[in-house]
């Protein structure tokens, strides 16, 4: 997978966030059971979707018996850490202070500013 992680249409990705919730390597039946509980989907759907996201590097596909068991092979930090940056790139020409502006005018509360510096304080934290 190249260093750019493609972003997910919204099924795919409703797949790609039980898999990261469930623990490696998933069952399809497992893995069925979760996503109806959000996002209830046929049992051809699911195996189409599961398809589509072995072909684009996303999973792992093993034969285990007379099923299959996935296992991501892109984590969903490093997911939503890529799609973070092309969002900030895309609307606001990769401007951090830009966004962080945004942020605080979306009517942030107080708490939740406190936990974002609290955040960046922490990453720049050798």
């Amino acid at each position: 997978m190249s260093d750019v992680i493609r972003r997910l249409p919204d099924a795919e990705q409703a797949v790609m966030q039980a898999v990261w919730r469930l623990e490696s390597p998933v069952p399809r039946s497992l893995l069925e059971r979760e996503i109806a509980k959000t996002r209830p989907m046929a049992q051809t759907t699911l195996l189409t979707l599961l398809s589509r996201l072995a072909e684009k590097g996303f999973l792992l596909v093993e034969k285990q018996g007379r099923g299959s068991v996935y296992t991501p092979l892109v984590s969903q930090r490093d997911y939503r850490a890529d799609q973070s940056r092309r969002f900030v790139d895309t609307l606001f020409g990769g401007s951090m202070s830009a966004f962080a502006s945004a942020l605080c005018d979306s009517g942030l509360s107080r708490e939740e500013l406190d936990e974002l510096r609290s955040l960046l304080e922490k990453e720049d934290a050798p």
